[in-house]
């Protein structure tokens, strides 16, 4: 009696471990898993890096229209290029076709701007101001459009001149403008009129 209830009380051995077939069922599974995923995350890195860009872009903008209204960019000037255009019609100016005469905002490791860089940005400017008929808007004052390209959109390609969209652009199209801004710039050389009336001359408000 003792002896087959020492029988009954040993425990019954069972196979352990995984299968192959249910080994390869979870790697399906987390293959199909990683797939399913895998376009997320890369659009969220890519929107990262374009929302960061949009950033950069904005400081470039600031940083050129400060330099035109204390007057560091002068017209013709070689060595520091970048004075806006003129624009004589009302519709919005078009799209640049070459970086010569853009001002250059560089923040790579090499001088100067390249085309074929990633980092660095080209600004465009163009001025408005149907009452000055001169080639100089510096005594009057004038209205500034700004766009900021990507450097290497310049590579052969037609800029456009309708702003990108962090939200749905992933890493964005080169040839269209990163920030497209408008400002006032006041009258920035000595004799000219004050900018509160240059304001009211150009916007007919006062």
């Amino acid at each position: 009696m003792s002896k087959q209830r020492q029988q009954q009380n040993l425990p019954q051995s069972r196979d352990g471990g995984y299968t192959i077939i249910e080994s390869l069922v979870a790697m399906i599974v987390v293959s199909v898993l990683m797939i399913a995923i895998a376009p997320v995350m890369a659009f969220s890195v890519a929107t990262r890096v374009q929302a960061r860009r949009v950033e950069l872009a904005t400081q470039a903008a600031r940083t050129y229209i400060d330099a035109l209204r204390t007057g560091a960019i002068k017209p013709n000037d070689r060595t520091n290029p970048g004075f806006p255009a003129r624009s004589t019609s009302t519709s919005p100016p078009p799209a640049p076709t070459a970086s010569d005469e853009l001002y250059c905002v560089d923040l790579d490791e090499t001088e100067g701007c390249a085309n074929t860089s990633k980092k660095d940005f080209f600004v465009q400017g163009v001025w408005q101001n149907q009452a000055n008929t001169t080639n100089d808007p510096r005594t009057t004052g004038y209205e500034l459009t700004v766009r900021v390209y990507r450097a290497d959109g310049f590579t052969g390609a037609q800029m456009t001149t309708e702003q990108q969209s962090v939200a749905n652009s992933a890493l964005g199209n080169p040839q269209a403008p990163l920030v497209v801004m408008k400002t006032q710039i006041p009258p920035t050389t000595q004799g000219g009129s004050s900018p509160y009336r240059s304001l009211c001359a150009r916007t007919a408000g006062c």
